[in-house]
């Protein structure tokens, strides 16, 4: 089986659910239901890993110390694109490295996905443009600042339109799983959260 290498940027001040949380859905996920399954990684179609700028130990959001897997020289090709959010968005949205990066991750990516705040960066790489894209309730003018072409959503969990965003920290939750749902099936997606005993929301804009 051929798995969709899910790359998940990390930087400093990330918000760790805005990462972790996909990040546990995403690799927790099996084709083949039950306990046993999640014991091996035979039948799970992602393939996760953290990437940064540099191959550093990094701190996010509340002290938590994370070292990526990859960096942006080395990292693999990605085909399921998470960009999260968080403090340190601020001094991201003028680094030309990581916009770059960014767009030309999502140049060839399958799939690409922002949690809470990452949806800015989406934004600033021009990726948004057109699009109805949602973020954090606090941040959703200044997404409209950076393109005024969104149609920023408001009051919903996740947007998708072609880029799948969502809105604050433990909405990205809700939008992994539709993106699971979507690739795998309902039934996966469900099993999955039954496994993490996460009860699954469905508040979005996909229309």
């Amino acid at each position: 089986m051929q798995k969709l290498r899910t790359g998940i940027l990390i930087f400093e001040q990330v918000e760790v659910l805005d990462f972790a949380g996909p990040y546990e859905i995403f690799s927790r996920t099996r084709l083949e239901p039950g306990v046993q399954s999640r014991r091996s990684d035979e039948t799970a179609p992602f393939d996760v890993f953290t990437v940064a700028q540099e191959n550093v130990p990094l701190r996010a959001v509340g002290g938590l110390q994370v070292v990526p897997d990859f960096d942006f020289r080395n990292c693999p090709p990605i085909d399921l694109l998470v960009v999260p959010g968080g403090f340190g968005i601020r001094s991201l949205l003028e680094d030309d490295a990581h916009i770059t990066w960014i767009r030309e991750c999502a140049g060839i990516a399958q799939r690409v996905s922002s949690v809470c705040t990452g949806s800015l960066l989406l934004a600033k790489a021009g990726l948004l443009q057109d699009k109805r894209a949602t973020t954090h309730w606090c941040a959703l003018a200044q997404l409209a600042s950076l393109d005024p072409s969104i149609d920023v959503q408001s009051g919903v969990r996740y947007v998708d339109d072609g880029i799948v965003t969502s809105a604050g920290v433990a909405a990205g939750m809700d939008m992994t799983f539709s993106i699971v749902e979507a690739i795998c099936g309902s039934d996966v997606a469900n099993e999955t959260a039954d496994y993490i005993e996460y009860p699954r929301r469905a508040t979005t804009s996909d229309s």
